[in-house]
């Protein structure tokens, strides 16, 4: 596991450019459910927030058990985080963040009374990241299933956050 400024830097990198986020919780009977999200910040001090909607089920299974995932990528690769997550209703930061697109999601736009955030407290990010083309990557793999060697396409490292 690596606390270093490259790897840091990797998942700032990653983040800089992630619209959408798949939201991993568990649901009350056990099982895990992903869905997709729009991050909407990733403040100063590492943490990730989306609007949903409370009362929901996912709500509901963040208070059962706040332990989440969140996976994003963008041309430069992949994160895939765990944190925990809590629900909020702090109207400070619910303005800060709104934006005109999100009151698609709520029937009564920003007035709203189910609107709410999830603030995920990120712990630690493991990434695989790439600088090459994505066809520089493709000819890697497919020399690779020729060959028989393992391709070397890219950087990949847990990061403590």
């Amino acid at each position: 596991m690596s606390s270093d400024q490259d790897g840091l830097d990797t998942v700032v990198k990653i983040l800089e450019h992630a619209d959408i986020a798949q939201l991993t919780t568990e649901d009350l009977s056990g099982k895990l459910v992903s869905r997709p999200l729009q991050l909407q910040e990733t403040d100063s001090d590492g943490n990730l927030w989306f609007f949903t909607q409370d009362p929901s089920p996912k709500a509901d299974e963040i208070r059962a058990n706040p332990n989440v995932n969140v996976s994003v990528h963008d041309s430069k690769g992949y994160l895939s985080i765990s944190g925990k997550a809590t629900i909020t209703k702090d109207e400070g930061k619910i303005e800060e963040l709104w934006k005109s697109p999100v009151a698609a999601w709520f029937d009564e736009g920003r007035e709203d009374p189910s609107i709410a955030l999830i603030k995920v407290d990120t712990d630690t990010a493991e990434y695989w990241a790439t600088d090459e083309p994505r066809v520089a990557t493709m000819f890697k793999i497919a020399k690779s299933a020729v060959t028989g060697d393992t391709p070397n396409i890219g950087k990949n490292d847990v990061v403590d956050l």
